[in-house]
This record gives structure tokens, sequence and C-alpha cells, in this order.
């Protein structure tokens, strides 16, 4: 027996643990789960690691024809956590997905595609390991109604925090703190009504193997909120960020409240991005770090030329909804133009200031917290390393205010895709 697997059956035992779920993510990046009894896997836990469990891949939009619907979960002892929500003591593991006709994974699976991407960069030489530091923003909300009937089509959200409530009547009465329009960005109690939410959520992240930096009360009015994870590798990362998402959404439906991972719910005021810093490392060193622009290596460069070459494609995996493209749009400080610069938060791809060298990264702005991090990862990776490969130069690097650039500069930029 494997030391993961037995530590598998060490959690069973110290937690008495009475089910465990098998967690896998469709491509939109909905996850999904079946729950076995430990009665039925504990006497035979390395069969389950072997064999997997089959399922219905038709029921999963994207995957299989009802004619050819068997699909196998295969568990992956190092992603075992005990589940912080499930009332009965449960043991969530997460999976990939093969084909049991031959025996590999599916090559529409979304953490399967994240793995290939991996081994992708490792074949190259050109770096060990790629490290993904994402920053998932969201809301939460009191009240959330919407209608897509034959006769109607309507939305209606609503929060405490809301600027649109300073007159409103509330049994209670209205004391008035919440944040206006763009003036939430690490507001304090009482403005921040959600601090112990935020450190209730960060207290399970940390749990079930997350490390917390920070969380604070983000820029929108009605409740916009962020938790800073530490980065870890593209695929592990990616297990994260679902870990992440499912915390923010469970902890939230406790409060009495919705997490809401939109990128732009409505319309006047911040939207909810999911920033993603990048880097390379070979034999323990950071391949970006060197003597160019910003103190990047030419490689960086070239990894930011392969991302802004290929960003109009790499939208669909990283912007993957309508409402997307509502957040793309100046004022926001969300990017607009397909530029770089050092700090510079207009820019589609920012060179964060760092104190120490070993921390350069390059961080893509416009991805949102809709995406299917397995694939976004994926996408960003693979369109920054043809840039390596091919020497596809970003240009000149844009250090200036990039919504306020005047028609005649304008014209030879590229920008992101818009309504």
């Amino acid at each position: 027996m494997s030391n993961a697997i037995a530590n598998v059956s060490k959690l069973i035992q110290d937690n008495d643990i009475k089910f465990v779920l098998l967690k896998f993510t469709d491509i939109k990046g909905k996850e999904h789960g079946v729950s076995l009894p430990v009665s039925l896997v504990a006497n035979d836990l390395e069969d389950l690691f072997e064999e997997g469990k089959m399922f219905d891949g038709s029921s999963v939009e994207g995957w299989k024809a009802i004619n050819k619907a068997d699909m196998l979960l295969m568990p992956i002892a190092e992603t075992a956590v005990v589940d912080p929500f499930a009332r009965i003591p449960t043991l969530s593991i997460r999976c990939s997905i093969y084909d049991p006709n031959t025996m590999q994974s599916y090559d529409r699976d979304p953490r399967s595609i994240a793995t290939r991407a991996e081994n992708y960069l490792k074949s190259t030489g050109i770096a060990d390991s790629v490290m993904f530091g994402p920053e998932p923003e969201f809301f939460l909300f009191d009240d959330v109604r919407f209608s897509t009937e034959m006769n109607n089509v309507s939305y209606r959200i609503d929060d405490v925090e809301a600027a649109w409530n300073t007159n409103r009547k509330f049994e209670e009465g209205n004391k008035a703190y919440r944040p206006l329009k763009k003036g939430g960005y690490c507001a304090v109690a009482p403005i921040d009504t959600a601090h112990d939410i935020r450190s209730e959520m960060c207290l399970l992240m940390e749990e079930m193997g997350l490390v917390i930096e920070a969380h604070h009360h983000e820029v929108a009015t009605a409740g916009q909120n962020e938790i800073a994870t530490r980065f870890n590798s593209l695929t592990l990362k990616a297990d994260e960020t679902q870990i992440y998402k499912y915390i923010v959404q469970n902890v939230a439906v406790e409060h009495g409240k919705t997490a809401c991972f939109m990128p732009k719910p409505f319309a006047g005021d911040n939207g909810s991005g999911m920033h993603c810093n990048m880097s390379l490392s070979k034999d323990g060193k950071n391949v970006f770090m060197g003597d160019k622009y910003a103190g990047l290596s030419e490689t960086a460069l070239y990894y930011i030329g392969g991302i802004i070459k290929h960003a109009k494609a790499l939208n669909a995996f990283t912007n993957p909804t309508t409402n997307s493209y509502k957040r793309l749009v100046p004022g926001f400080e969300a990017p607009v133009l397909l530029a770089y610069s050092a700090s510079n938060r207009s820019a589609s791809i920012r060179i964060p200031a760092v104190t120490s060298p070993k921390a350069t990264r390059v961080e893509a702005r416009f991805p949102d917290p809709m995406a299917n991090p397995y694939l976004c990862f994926a996408a960003l990776l693979m369109a920054g390393l043809d840039g390596v490969i091919n020497k596809i130069h970003p240009g000149d690097a844009m250090d200036k205010n990039l919504y306020d650039l005047p028609p005649e500069e304008l014209k030879d930029i590229q920008r992101l895709p818009r309504l």
C-alpha cells in the first residue's frame, strides 16, 4: 500500500468517516460528485484507487454520447481531505476521468488536460515547473432573483452593503454604514459586514490545505470580497481554486448569503476578476528573473508575447461567459487593451512590484472567476510557452494610463474582445 493510500486509510479511521465523496470537474468548471459508503471501500482501498468507479459520462454536458456513456472515476489519493460541511463524516477525494476501454485519461477531462500541460512544459526543457497564483474575487449577496420566462426576462440582486440602499427602510433601522461606488477597498467594520465570514472561510481553507496570505473587502459596493492564497503548481492550484469556491459558496449559505463569482453582476462599479500570477522555475531558479524591462528575463518577455498573441483565443477559456465581457470595459480596473506594463493595473499583462527578484512574475489581468481553473491555467501556460519557443516579443511596454490614450495611439494597440 502506497503512503498516500495509507494516509487515506488513516483519515478514515481518525475521523470516523462514513462516506467517501469522489469529486470531478466538467468542462464548464462545475464540480460533480458521487458518494460511496466506507463499508464498501474501506477493506479494499487499493482496489478503489486501481480500478476506480464507473459513472454515466453522457449525463455530463460536453462529454460522452448516450450510446458510449461508460466512464471511469480514478481517485487521486493525495487529494483526500475531510469535507468540513458534511453533517455525516465524509472524505472528499478528487478524481481524474478515464476511458474504461483504453484505461487512458479522457481527453476532455479538465484535470487531465492541466496535468498534460505541466508534462509538456517539462518536455520542452524551458522549465521544470510553473507556479500559478490566481486571485478570485466574489460578491456576497443577501438576495438573488432572476427570471427567464417566455414573457419575462429579469434579475434582481440586493445586499445590506449596497450603495443603492442608502434610503431604504429596514426593520432594525438603516445604520447608513456601507461602501459607496468604488469605495469599498480594504474597508473595515462597520462598513465591512463580512470580515468574520471571510475569516471563517480562511480557517476552513487552511483545514483543507490552502495557505492563506490575506483577506479583505474589495473595491465595489454590495459586498465584494477577496481572499488571497499562496501560489502552487498548475494542477494543484486548480484543485485549490475549486476548494476555494466550494468553501466560499458553502460558508455563504450558512450565513444566509449567496456567493457570486460572476464577473459583472451589476453595472456601474468594479467587477470581479481572477488575476493570474505566473512564474516558471528550473533547477530551483525563477526563469522569469532577469535584467530586461521591470527585472524580467528574455524568457519572461517572450512568455508575455505568447499570451498577448493568443489572447483572443485564450478568452474562450479565461473569460467563458457573455457576462465576462461586461467586465472588460474602461474605468473599472479591468483591462481592455492587449499591452503589458510594470505595476500598471490598466494593462492586460502587469509585472507586479516585488521586494525580492526571486518573486518575479507576470500577471494576466483579464481572466475572471467563471473560468474553469484547469483549462484557464493550462491555456495560459501553453500560450506563454508558444511565445518562448517561437521567440514572440511583446514589443514595447505601455507605462501610461491606457484608459486615457488619445485615438492616434489607440489605433495601433489591439484590444480584448467586447460585446
